[in-house]
């Protein structure tokens, strides 16, 4: 059986020209790298290590599947992302328009008299070029250390896939993986216990449609928006993985090889050991179900963040850094008890964020669009919550941020002058001005008077059930799920004691 190592990339990322390119060069009888492959003794498999791209865009030639029929939807348990089914049909139409489509090269051959001259040349070459094969020979180590090599030689591999290739037994790499395409596909998983491979998909599926739900579109046409951004790009696997190892309080030394040779507080990093069984897979799991739960969905402690305001760019731009930022800040009010403390002064935060959306821009343009940027992005929210907690005024609060160390170079206020357009509406214009209606319009709690997410909107009582309240409708308020639970009983518990 012809499989795919547990040590190889992801074959997803390929644009459509590159897969007709593919097959286009081989129906021409161009010459094509060969295609690397090893035989386990053990198994008897046939692994490929090098060439997996190319062999897949083949086979989805001659399927017509490029991750949108049945085979695909069978292996991905029918989480077809829309950005997937677009780039599938994106390459079937080039490919019909270049070459043809495997079946229609077939059929040609069958009815040369009737089948345009250029098509019956390429069906006609169909059956005369091969891929050719090399082997590798040694045992699993030696595949191994041949897949690096050759992969490191060409087209680099991306050092967050690289980590999580070299990390994919740990339970940080399992753990993104699963999240990444929400349990489905590809079970690196598959052998640990049938009840634990089931907890592993079930929590996958939870956090996926948490934070990559609604599908997200290039261009912005609802306030439906993912608390993550799209679940099917390369940012997302980078974030993903980060997000993971900073909700488990994982560095790089831990599952790198250089735990020993750094030191926290003089003794070493703990290690993060090889996952046999899984427990310690789905452990991380359940912390990035904690974490996330808290800044999205209707969980009671859930804060229900909007997208919009925390998330998105001026340009209505998903930015990781952002999403992780707020992750970490969450996580810190949550360690210092302030999470009631913030919801008090919540609403003047999200104002001002919202009147200096264009200060996260900078801070990515400044710093990049990832890991670099949470740190600034994670200073400028604790700055703002400590000068709204010191009742600042607006200029006074900027001043701050401007005061802090990654902030300084960074934040400079702008006005509309300083903005230059064209004559045509571009796709940042047009989604800017959504992401400003979709926060205009968006309704606000009853309670902490901040910004609703639909997703994430609760029906509150305004007289409490216990104090006699009725499930009337001038009886009920729209609400955070924190401001209905923790915040508001914890209010009520305050005023009782008094």
């Amino acid at each position: 059986m012809l499989r795919k190592p547990d040590f190889q990339r992801e074959t997803a990322n390929w644009s459509p020209e590159k897969v007709a390119e593919l097959v286009g060069s081989f129906l021409e009888g161009d010459l094509i790298p060969s295609v690397i492959l090893w035989r386990s003794t053990i198994s008897g498999n046939i692994f490929v290590i090098d060439g997996a791209h190319r062999l897949s865009a083949l086979i989805a030639w001659v399927h017509d599947d490029y991750g949108d029929r049945h085979t695909s939807i069978r292996f991905f348990d029918s989480n077809i992302p829309q950005e997937q089914q677009k780039a599938a049909q994106a390459t079937r139409d080039l490919i019909r328009e270049s070459v043809g489509s495997y079946s229609e090269l077939s059929l040609a051959l069958r009815n040369s008299d009737t089948t345009p001259k250029e098509r019956l040349r390429l069906a006609r070459n169909l059956s005369a070029f091969a891929i050719n094969l090399q082997w590798v020979a040694g045992e699993a180590e030696k595949a191994e250390s041949s897949f690096f090599k050759i992969n490191q030689q060409a087209t680099p591999i991306d050092d967050t896939e690289l980590d999580m290739i070299k990390a994919r037994r740990k339970p940080n790499a399992l753990a993104a993986r699963a999240f990444i395409r929400a349990g489905t596909g590809h079970k690196y998983w598959s052998a640990f216990d049938e009840s634990v491979q089931s907890d592993i998909e079930k929590l996958a599926k939870e956090v996926y449609d948490l934070i990559f739900k609604p599908d997200l579109d290039s261009q912005i046409k609802t306030s439906d928006l993912p608390v993550a951004g799209r679940g099917y790009s390369a940012d997302s696997v980078k974030m993903v993985f980060e997000l993971v190892n900073f909700v488990n309080d994982f560095e790089p030394e831990m599952w790198r090889d250089e735990s020993s040779k750094r030191k926290r507080k003089g003794s070493p990093l703990r290690r993060l050991d090889d996952d046999m069984d899984g427990h310690a897979t789905i452990r991380c799991m359940r912390a990035v179900k904690r974490a996330a739960s808290r800044i999205a969905g209707k969980d009671p402690a859930s804060l229900g963040l909007h997208p919009a305001v925390y998330f998105y760019s001026a340009t209505g731009r998903f930015q990781p850094a952002a999403f992780l930022a707020a992750i970490a800040f969450i996580k810190d009010l949550e360690q210092r008890r302030a999470v009631a403390k913030f919801t008090d002064i919540r609403a003047g935060f999200e104002d001002f964020l919202i009147r200096y959306k264009y200060f996260l821009n900078q801070i990515v343009q400044k710093y990049g669009s990832l890991q670099r940027s949470v740190p600034p992005i994670l200073t400028m929210h604790k700055s703002l919550y400590q000068a709204l907690q010191e009742g600042l005024t607006e200029h006074d609060a900027i001043e701050r941020l401007k005061s802090q160390s990654p902030l300084r170079s960074s934040l400079k206020v702008t006005t509309e002058e300083d903005k230059r357009h064209g004559r045509n509406f571009s796709a940042e214009t047009k989604n800017s001005i959504v992401i400003k209606n979709i926060i205009e319009s968006a309704p606000k709690c009853a309670i902490c008077g901040a910004r609703l997410n639909l997703r994430s909107m609760t029906f509150d009582h305004i007289l409490r059930r216990e104090d006699g309240g009725t499930g009337a409708p001038d009886n009920a308020q729209l609400s955070h799920p924190y401001c209905n639970s923790g915040y508001k009983e914890g209010a009520h518990a305050a005023e009782t004691r008094l």
